[in-house]
C-alpha cells in the first residue's frame, strides 16, 4: 500500500470513532437516563483520549509528509487532514480529555439551571468551560488571538475582525428595517391548541418533502433542537410547544437543512475529512435557506396553510396572505431560535461580542448575566424578564462552542446568495413551492452545495454554487427589505 492509502485507512478509522462519540452525544440529549450523566462524561472523555491519540499520532504526521495525492479529491483530503493535524498537535491530551468530560457534565447542569432560572447554579460550570476553551484557543493560536483560533473549528479562514466588519455594515440596516416594521400595524399571530402528536406528524411530512431520508435518519425530541451524524446515520431532534406549532415545524425544517447536507455528500467522501459539511457557515446556509427563503416564502406558506387546516382544523387566521404574515411576524421577543429573520442576526451580534470578551478575559463569567441584560436592553429596547429568556437560553456555551455563534450570521449571508442564484436558475420555483413540491430547490442545493462536502473551502463552495459570485451580505439585506416591505406595506 502507498503512504496515501495508509493515510486514508488511518483517517477512516478515526472518523468512524468520531461518529461513535457523536452518537454518545445524541443519546445524552435524547434518551439517556438522567442518572447516567457522570458515567457518560467518563465514557466521552475516554473516547476523546483515544481520538486525540490518533489525531496527534506522529505516524499520521509522517504519512501526511509522505503521501502524494492521486487527484483533486486526494489533494483536498490531504489539505484538510494537514490542517486538522497541525491544530490537534497543539492541544495537550489532558486538555482534550478534560474538555470532553467537563462539557458533558456542564450540559446537564445547564439544562437544570435553565429549567430553574438559576444562573448561580450554572456559573461554576461555565467558569470551567471558559477556562478550558481559553487555554485551548491559546494553545492553538501560539501567540495569536485565541478567539480567532477557536473560530477555525467552525469557519476555517475566518477571523473576528472580518466578521465584525460585516456586522458593522449590517447592523444599521437591520435596526432601521426593524424599527420601521415595529412602527407599522402588527399582523395577527396564530393562536390555539395544537397537540403534540399532530405537530410531529406534520413535521415528519415536511421533513420528507424537504428531502430527509428516514432510512438513514430519525427525529426525536430534545431541549435544544440539533442535528447529529453524517453519511448513513444522520439524526435530528425537534421540540414541541402545543400553543406554538411554528416552533416545532420550523425547528424541524432548520435541522433538516443540516441533515440533508450530510446525507447528500458524495459517498466517495464517507469517513474522510471531506465527508462532512465544509464549515458551520455553509451548514447554516442550508438550514436557513430551508427554514426561511423556502419554508417561509409566500408560495410555500400558502401550501402549508392548507396542510395546517387539514391537520388541526380551522385556525384563527382565515387567508393564505394572513397566514404568511403570521409565519413571518416581526415581534418583540427574547429567544434567538424563535426570532424572526429581521432580528435574528442582532441576537448573533450580541453573543459574538460577549463570547469574544469571555475568551479574551475582559469579561468574567460571573459578570456575564449583567453584561447580557445590559446589552440586550440597548439592542432591543426592553429588559430581559428571566434568565431562561436571557443568558441561559442557548446550549452552546455549556458545551464549549465558543466561536460558533458568528457562523449563524455567515450562514444567513451565504443563504441569501444561494437564494438569489437558485431563483435565477429556477424561474418557476414559486409555482412548485405552492404545490408543496420542494424537489427543484432541494435538488439544486444538493447538486451545487451538498454533494461536494468539504471538497472546497467555505467561500469557494458558495462562490462555485453561485456561478462565480463571491458571497457578501448584499443579497440577504435586499431579500429582507423586499420581503418585509411587502408584508408590512412599508
Amino acid at each position: 500500500m502507498s503512504a496515501y492509502d495508509d493515510l486514508r485507512a488511518h483517517l477512516r478509522q478515526t472518523a468512524a470513532l468520531g461518529e461513535v462519540a457523536g452518537r454518545l452525544g445524541w443519546d445524552q440529549q435524547t434518551v439517556m437516563p438522567r442518572g447516567a450523566n457522570e458515567q457518560r462524561a467518563e465514557e466521552m472523555a475516554a473516547i476523546e483520549d483515544l481520538l486525540h491519540a490518533r489525531r496527534t499520532d506522529p505516524r499520521l504526521g509522517a504519512l501526511l509528509d509522505a503521501a502524494d495525492a492521486p487527484d483533486e479529491t486526494g489533494a483536498a483530503i490531504l489539505r484538510e487532514a494537514q490542517r486538522d493535524y497541525l491544530r490537534n498537535i497543539r492541544v495537550p491530551a489532558r486538555l482534550a480529555s478534560e474538555l470532553a468530560r467537563v462539557t458533558a457534565l456542564a450540559q446537564t447542569a445547564w439544562e437544570d439551571a435553565r429549567g430553574a432560572d438559576d444562573v448561580a447554579a450554572f456559573l461554576p460550570w461555565l467558569e470551567q468551560v471558559v477556562t478550558l476553551r481559553r487555554e485551548e484557543g491559546q494553545a492553538i493560536a501560539q501567540g495569536g488571538d485565541a478567539y480567532d483560533a477557536l473560530m477555525q473549528d467552525y469557519e476555517p479562514g475566518s477571523s473576528a475582525a472580518q466578521v465584525g466588519a460585516i456586522f458593522d455594515r449590517m447592523r444599521p440596516r437591520l435596526v432601521d428595517l426593524r424599527d420601521r416594521i415595529l412602527g407599522a400595524p402588527t399582523p395577527p399571530a396564530l393562536q390555539g391548541h395544537f397537540p403534540q402528536e399532530a405537530q410531529l406528524r406534520l413535521a415528519n411530512d415536511l421533513a420528507r418533502r424537504f428531502g430527509y431520508d428516514f432510512n438513514r435518519g430519525r427525529i426525536d425530541l430534545a431541549v435544544h433542537p440539533f442535528s447529529s451524524g453524517s453519511g448513513a446515520d444522520v439524526r435530528i431532534t425537534t421540540r414541541v410547544v402545543e400553543s406554538d406549532p411554528f416552533n416545532c415545524l420550523y425547528s424541524t425544517l432548520h435541522e433538516v437543512g443540516h441533515a440533508t447536507y450530510e446525507q447528500n455528500i458524495s459517498p466517495d467522501y464517507a469517513l474522510t475529512p471531506l465527508g462532512h459539511g465544509v464549515s458551520m457557515g455553509v451548514h447554516e446556509s442550508q438550514s436557513r435557506i430551508y427554514e426561511n427563503q423556502l419554508g417561509r416564502s409566500r408560495a410555500f406558506t400558502g401550501w402549508l396553510f392548507g396542510a395546517m387546516q387539514a391537520e388541526f382544523g380551522a385556525v384563527n387566521i382565515d387567508s393564505a396572505d394572513a397566514f404568511h404574515a403570521a409565519v413571518n411576524r416581526v415581534h418583540k421577543g427574547y429567544i434567538r431560535t424563535e426570532s424572526d429573520e429581521v432580528q435574528y442576526n442582532l441576537h448573533i451580534m450580541l453573543r459574538f461580542d460577549l463570547e469574544r470578551a469571555l475568551i479574551a478575559g475582559t469579561l468574567a463569567p460571573a459578570d456575564l448575566e449583567e453584561a447580557w441584560n445590559t446589552r440586550f436592553a440597548a439592542d432591543f429596547g426592553y429588559k430581559v424578564d428571566r434568565p431562561s429568556n436571557g443568558v441561559l437560553q442557548d446550549v452552546h456555551w455549556s458545551v464549549g462552542l465558543f466561536g460558533y455563534f458568528p457562523t449563524y450570521a455567515l450562514g444567513n449571508i451565504y443563504a441569501g446568495c444561494l437564494h438569489q442564484a437558485l431563483r435565477a436558475d429556477i424561474p418557476d420555483l414559486d409555482a412548485r413551492l405552492s404545490e408543496g413540491d420542494l424537489a427543484p430547490a432541494t435538488d439544486w442545493l444538493a447538486d451545487r452545495v451538498q454533494r461536494h462536502g468539504g471538497l472546497r473551502p467555505s467561500v469557494a463552495t458558495i462562490t462555485h454554487a453561485c456561478g462565480g459570485a463571491r458571497p457578501d451580505e448584499t443579497p440577504l439585506l435586499a431579500y429582507l427589505d423586499t420581503k418585509f416591505a411587502n408584508i408590512y406595506g412599508l
